[in-house]
């Protein structure tokens, strides 16, 4: 991956907090900031096409639990296949 060089004004506070999460996990502080960028860069795809996603209708709203539950089933069916 070829790198640039660019310069970015960022709130002091922002930048105290990197500096030191830098020195505390002996990381350089360039990588907070090419990481920050690449998840900046990812929020910013966009799809073309439309996504063809299910709406499925119980009749009633669908609890916590009842989804719990359901994962916990499908979970343990496929321990069990």
């Amino acid at each position: 991956m070829g790198l640039k060089k660019t310069t970015v004004m960022v709130d002091e506070a922002d930048l105290e907090l990197v500096k030191m999460a830098a020195a505390r996990e002996g990381r350089p502080e360039s990588e907070y900031f090419r990481e920050a960028f690449h998840l900046a860069a990812i929020r910013t795809r966009r799809w073309d096409e439309e996504w063809d996603i299910p709406v499925l209708d119980y009749g009633h709203a669908v609890s916590a639990d009842e989804i719990d539950s359901t994962v916990r089933e499908a979970i343990t069916d496929t321990d069990a296949g």
